[in-house]
């Protein structure tokens, strides 16, 4: 047990090749590993056979988050070349004289930072004013665009698709990427990563899941760039995870809570839906509608309250996802799952393929 809480029990070496520059031709064309937990049973199926394993009965909840375009390329006044990258979409604005304003944090990228008041223009219609430098490369910035024009509308004329930095596009991001890295069911703008295990999903896939009796269920929660930031310490439990929005609606809640009552199962599509989920559960599992900031840290050790199962994708070596999947499987297990994974010549992160957690145990206990 105390290796589960050594940083360096979460490693694991992953050939360059696995790592998915791209996504699988379809959404649901990709492969998908089956964990049966706990016997530790494997199967190697495609997405598309989802529909095999969720029973009718069952609710999957899906994270409905939709990815901005948070990554912005400006010039400083001293025409110098700089990257924005906004670390959530800029919440409430002002209007003052021809300009509509709003407060923001941003991560910049540049030769020399910009000086405190300094203005970074983006576009015609977009610049941003520094008012305040910050550690680690952050400031917190005021964007100014035109006044009484959609926020949404001004970010996706001049931003990009902020992908992992590992996935590499030497020509910036491409229409594939505006269309992929994106679920078809995000609806509400927020998040700067995307929560990868629904990339998988097809309109008709979620038909046929609702035509069989399967209730689906939506959460939000917004991914922070906190997701892409490493763990630094040794022992895992000294790690501090950052915080993100999240909104649980009354009629989830209920559809959850009403699934559980009936024996149901509860399917979380993505690690982020279990983290929405559990923070929103009591001591007994039942879900209560919030809308709320989560800094949820879930371990090896943890007691799930209200998630059964877990449709995830395979995660960074040593990151804090890999802690919440070995919370549900067991941290040996899950290492032999990405050992199999690797073997099999599956592809890994945000672009790759899928497994599937099913905890056949007494529904809500974990492992």
């Amino acid at each position: 047990m105390q290796q589960d809480f050594d940083l360096q029990s979460y490693d694991y070496d992953l050939p360059e090749k696995n790592i998915a520059q791209h996504p699988a031709r379809r959404r649901d064309d990709s492969r998908l590993l089956v964990l049966h937990h706990p016997a530790g049973r494997m199967e190697h199926r495609r997405f598309a056979d989802i529909v095999d394993l969720v029973e009718p009965g069952d609710l999957l909840v899906i994270n409905d988050t939709k990815v901005f375009p948070a990554r912005l390329i400006g010039t400083k006044q001293t025409g110098g070349r700089i990257e924005v990258f906004l670390t959530g979409f800029p919440e409430g604005h002002e209007n003052t004289g021809g300009l509509s304003t709003a407060p923001t944090t941003a991560l910049l990228k540049a030769s020399k930072r910009p000086k405190p008041d300094s203005i970074i223009t983006i576009g015609p219609d977009l610049c941003c004013r520094v008012v305040e430098l910050l550690e680690d490369g952050k400031a917190i910035l005021e964007l100014r665009y035109r006044k009484g024009a959609d926020l949404a509308a001004i970010l996706a004329e001049y931003g990009q698709v902020p992908l992992p930095p590992y996935i590499e596009r030497h020509q910036g991001t491409t229409a594939e990427d505006k269309e992929r890295y994106q679920t078809v069911y995000a609806d509400v703008p927020g998040a700067v990563a995307a929560p990868t295990a629904g990339l998988h999903f097809t309109a008709p896939l979620l038909r046929t899941l609702s035509d069989r009796g399967i209730g689906i269920g939506r959460v939000t929660l917004h991914v922070g760039y906190g997701t892409f930031a490493p763990v630094r310490t040794e022992r895992i439990e000294d790690h501090s995870i950052h915080s993100e929005y999240v909104i649980i609606p009354p009629e989830t809640a209920e559809m959850i809570n009403t699934t559980k009552k009936k024996g149901g199962r509860i399917w979380a599509v993505g690690t982020t839906t279990v983290r929405a989920v559990e923070f929103s559960a009591d001591e007994s599992g039942q879900v209560r509608p919030i809308a709320d900031w989560c800094s949820l840290y879930i371990l090896p050790g943890y007691r799930f309250r209200a998630i059964d199962n877990l449709i995830t994708n395979f995660h960074l070596p040593r990151s804090s996802l890999m802690f919440l999947v070995s919370a549900l499987c067991g941290r040996e297990i899950l290492l032999a799952c990405y050992k199999a994974a690797i073997a099999g010549d599956y592809r890994f992160y945000s672009y790759g393929d899928a497994m599937a957690i099913i905890n056949e145990g007494r529904p809500g206990t974990g492992p």
